[in-house]
């Protein structure tokens, strides 16, 4: 489905300073530096600079289409001269509601299924088994690394070419952000994976961040489906007592729902159990380990019997699919060492499902190399406390931590665990693991993005 720019001015009511109004606009960039020819580029202001300074270099490195605001006109006109003939320049009053308004108008010209995702912990890993299943049937697009934001959803529909299905995921920090979301990418299938406590020194209440995650409802068409981990306690409790139970479609292990496991076997890096669909059994294989993949697994077979994707080839893409990069990634290291590399970001859930899956983990000691949890405002401390909590009642036998809330989950772990070390950076963690680590251990390392233990990961591999 091809947008032209005159499109684009209708939809934005742009002013044209310059340019040929037929041009097909097919690729988006915000980035001077991946910029490639004939890409429209979006001059977007972040916090240290203006994306819209920099199109002059856009300009000469082939964009056929630039989307500016905060410009003087005049300024650009007196390129028209050296450009006009091959590009296009236009303003707006503001680049990203314009980038929101174009990706809205482009998902308004595919009639096809659009399975958007949020919630508290395991949008992405949802997100890639999801994908997985929906590619048994349909030519499929996702989310490309962490393009989930108010910028990132509207890119990622804008990036629709003969796609036959769209998994889009959304995160959020305020009120109202998924909304916006929501209305551009407009879901025929939305999925809530559960309602915890990330941002919730933002939002102040588990509550709150509820009732942001249900705002993926707003921009759900008429006859979608919303699908819910139903052993979620806040999305149990709305479900009992609030949803449209025609509208919704539930999975879950412990509370009966439309799709459930039974008979699980976790295994150290994958797991087993069957579900019954249609009155039929089927074993499902989940190439991770972990019970929160189960539930991922269960999500994605609640997709399938959503949108037509036949069990068989479910339990297809389910067994082969893939997950991106720093979400409980294994990577094996000399000595038969085992990294987790978990580091894209963290909150209490994520940090209890890790360590919980780090415990299970079958040879070797467990080390644990854990940091802060960021946006978590007045209930910082406690939640740490909460993860400290965590990594004793688990046995892990090493913990390593870094940073000022670092030091509050080493402190509880210290009431049982005998090897606990703190650090304030990452350089000094890095020589601590490299002193400590020995054949057969598994580490996990896992922080909010803030943290930067990325870095961990590089000088440990």
């Amino acid at each position: 489905m091809e947008i032209y720019l005159k499109d684009i001015i209708r939809e934005c009511n742009a002013k044209k300073v310059f340019g040929d109004e037929s041009i097909c606009c097919k690729n988006f960039s915000k980035d001077t530096r991946t910029i490639n020819k004939s890409d429209v580029y979006i001059g977007i202001k972040g916090e240290n600079f203006d994306g819209n300074s920099l199109y002059k270099e856009a300009l000469e490195k082939g964009a056929s289409v630039c989307i500016l605001q905060g410009i003087n006109e005049d300024e650009v006109k007196e390129l028209s001269t050296t450009y006009e003939d091959k590009c296009a320049v236009v303003l707006v009053e503001d680049t990203i509601k314009a980038l929101q308004q174009i990706a809205s108008y482009k998902r308004s010209l595919y009639n096809i299924p659009v399975i958007a995702i949020t919630g508290s912990v395991g949008k992405t890993s949802t997100k890639d088994i999801v994908a997985s299943v929906v590619g048994m049937k349909y030519k499929v697009f996702k989310t490309q690394g962490n393009l989930n934001n108010h910028i990132g959803v509207p890119l990622t529909v804008l990036s629709l070419d003969d796609h036959e299905a769209l998994v889009v995921e959304m995160g959020m920090n305020n009120l109202g952000e998924i909304s916006v979301l929501s209305k551009i990418a407009k879901p025929t299938v939305a999925i809530i994976t559960n309602v915890g406590t990330a941002h919730i020194g933002n939002l102040g209440s588990r509550e709150n961040i509820r009732k942001a995650k249900l705002e993926i409802l707003d921009g759900m068409q008429d006859d979608g489906v919303l699908i819910i981990n139903n052993d979620n306690d806040m999305l149990h409790d709305w479900f009992e007592n609030e949803a449209i139970p025609q509208k919704v479609a539930t999975y879950g292990i412990e509370n009966k729902s439309d799709v459930m496991a039974k008979n699980i076997e976790l295994l150290a890096n994958s797991s087993k159990f069957k579900t019954t669909i249609n009155n039929e059994e089927k074993e499902i294989e989940v190439p991770v380990g972990g019970i929160h993949f189960v539930y991922n697994a269960l999500c994605a077979i609640t997709v399938a019997t959503v949108i037509g994707v036949q069990i068989d080839d479910a339990i297809t893409g389910i067994k082969n699919f893939e997950l991106s990069k720093s979400r409980m990634e294994l990577i094996k290291l000399l000595n038969e060492v085992t990294l987790i590399n978990d580091c894209y970001n963290a909150n209490y859930d994520s940090m209890k499902a890790s360590i919980e899956y780090l415990s299970k983990t079958s040879e070797g000691r467990k080390i644990a190399v854990l940091g802060d949890m960021l946006e978590l405002g007045e209930f910082s401390e406690s939640l740490h406390q909460k993860v400290g909590e965590e990594v004793r009642k688990n046995k892990i036998d090493i913990l390593i931590t870094v940073g000022e809330m670092g030091k509050v989950i080493a402190a509880e772990a210290k009431k049982e665990l005998a090897e606990v070390y703190t650090f304030d950076n990452n350089q000094d963690a890095i020589s601590k693991i490299k002193e400590i680590m020995k054949s057969q251990d598994t580490i996990l390392v896992k922080a909010s993005n803030g943290m930067h233990f990325a870095e961990i990961v590089e000088k440990l591999k």
